[in-house]
């Protein structure tokens, strides 16, 4: 089967660098296109001993500053993936990157519902897992269980 729009969330982490490899490699065999995906996910504390009402609120620079740093995770990582990673493969594939903001696998799932895409080819953790590359990330497990197209998960 050949896949043609393949979509590749990412955060940065090594996991997500090793599902590129990966990306790069159908995207070359079935000329498809990749879409880098980074989801801005708000803090909010889980728990706290202070009530809501008194933590103090993400204001509008806090969320910019966060975009902020999304954007230049993926200039960075899609600038590392043509330098290091392409090998003379990147040449016919195209790359589209989006930004969003909300939970990270709801997001992914919408994103796969509105572009339609074949495939996701995703880390199985990311840069804020503690058991790295021993369990699923929760980002990783909801959507293979949640998803209605295949999903490539690479440790």
């Amino acid at each position: 089967m050949k896949y043609k729009k393949i979509l590749l969330p990412i955060d940065g982490s090594e996991n997500s660098k090793r599902a590129a490899v990966h990306a790069i490699d159908m995207a070359d065999v079935s000329k498809g296109d990749i879409t880098l995906l980074f989801i801005v996910e708000p803090y909010i504390p889980k728990y706290s001993v202070l009530p809501i009402a008194t933590l103090p609120s993400p204001d509008d620079d806090y969320f910019e500053e966060v975009r902020n740093e999304g954007v230049k995770i993926i200039k960075d990582f899609k600038k590392d993936l043509e330098k290091n990673q392409c090998k003379g493969k990147c040449e016919n594939i195209h790359f589209k990157t989006l930004i969003k903001e909300g939970k990270a696998y709801i997001e992914i799932l919408r994103t796969i519902d509105e572009e339609k895409f074949d495939i996701v080819v995703m880390g199985a953790s990311g840069r804020h897992s503690t058991l790295d590359r021993i369990t699923l990330g929760s980002v990783t497990e909801r959507v293979i269980r949640e998803v209605n197209v295949p999903v490539l998960v690479i440790p």
